[in-house]
């Protein structure tokens, strides 16, 4: 299947296409190009999170191809859609592998990010995620190839739970999640931590995502006297959650990870969005010395402040750095030259341990207003 290559050498720490086609945004018309596919949710309930990768990836790829490409090659983005779906994931890493894309930045979820990141590694392309926070991506086995541009759930969980002992505190908590590989995890997490400091987890269970009515799950957590609610999981259902706990007269706090940050939640939930919190990314578009990338993003009508545009722009400055250090476009040279060396980007430096894990990442907690802007929460 696909390409072989040569052995991985070991790395030293230095200073849908399938249903829906493909599509192309090229360089200069002259150039020579190297594609990079930017694969996520084009079409399903959370195509918002696949928008902010493509924009985060384009502005980078526009603004190095404007600079004079990458050893004197154009960049050019090829798109993939693989609407959140493991199985159709799989079908777009291979679809990637037969295209001859040796570079990737996604997948966007963590549940199809995962099976991908299989095929990637196996035939040896780079895959840079900018939003699969998953710690299985990088835990279940070595993958010298894969790469992330976020932090872990196991680096945003803590943050959440401590959080929640130092500013909530509350009596009775429930912890719920959506069964799957993101949403449970961090959900696992955050119940583990609130445990070791002595704060009751009353009731830890999963829902099932898709479903329209979650009355059942309220009703239970009323019963057991909770007051606040950690979510795992996406907007879509967080949203439901919300309207239909304060229907039901439950007036816990609610709060959630990342994959729960979407303007689309305010529209579901309504009213009953105020006062949510969230873990999300620091805002790296208010570092000033981002301001000429955040000007581009604003030439373009692009928004630098959502959760994965500035680490999928990362993703690709990565790559592009990656190709011109190792001098060649062969992705297992490049994987080499990415976890020897530490990065400039507009997330700050960006430096990888032997998993492919960044060293350290900066998680904030932000407070949702029934209105659609966050803020940080005190």
């Amino acid at each position: 299947m696909g390409r072989n290559h040569e052995m991985k050498p070991s790395a030293r720490k230095g200073s849908a296409a399938i249903a829906l086609g493909l599509f192309a945004v090229a360089g200069a018309a002259n150039a020579e190009t190297i594609q990079i596919g930017i694969a996520g949710p084009m079409t399903g309930p959370v195509t918002q999170y696949g928008d902010m990768v493509k924009e985060g990836a384009l502005t980078a790829i526009e603004m190095i191809n404007a600079a004079g490409g990458v050893n004197g090659d154009q960049l050019e983005a090829v798109f993939f859609d693989d609407a959140c779906e493991p199985k159709q994931a799989v079908a777009v890493a291979n679809n990637i592998v037969s295209s001859d894309v040796r570079f990737v930045v996604g997948h966007v979820c963590s549940g199809s990010t995962i099976p991908a990141a299989d095929i990637y590694d196996n035939e040896g392309i780079v895959m840079i995620t900018p939003s699969a926070t998953a710690p299985a991506l990088t835990d279940d086995k070595p993958r010298s190839t894969i790469f992330r541009t976020i932090g872990r759930d196991d680096q945003q969980g803590p943050v959440a739970a401590r959080y929640i002992v130092e500013h909530i505190k509350p009596q009775t908590v429930a912890v719920l999640h959506d069964k799957q590989s993101y949403g449970q995890g961090i959900a696992t997490v955050v119940k583990r931590d609130l445990e070791a400091a002595n704060i009751p987890v009353a009731v830890f269970e999963g829902i099932n995502a898709g479903d329209s009515d979650y009355s059942a799950v309220i009703t239970k957590l009323k019963s057991a006297g909770v007051d606040f609610v950690y979510y795992g999981g996406y907007h879509p259902e967080m949203g439901l959650l919300l309207r239909q706990a304060r229907e039901l007269g439950l007036e816990a706090g609610f709060m959630g990870p990342e994959g729960v940050a979407n303007s689309e939640l305010v529209a579901i939930a309504g009213p009953a969005s105020e006062g949510m919190l969230m873990t999300l990314p620091a805002d790296f578009s208010q570092n000033p010395a981002n301001a000429e990338i955040v000007k581009a993003f604003q030439e373009k009508n692009r928004d630098a402040a959502g959760a994965f545009q500035l680490p999928a722009y990362a993703a690709v400055q990565i790559i592009a750095e990656g190709i011109a250090g190792a001098g060649t476009t062969d992705p297992v040279a490049v994987a080499e030259y990415i976890h020897a060396n530490t990065f400039e980007t507009p997330l700050g430096p960006v430096s990888y341990n032997e998993k492919g894990d960044l060293e350290s990442f900066e998680f904030v907690v932000f407070r949702q207003n029934s209105d659609g802007s966050r803020v940080p929460a005190n």
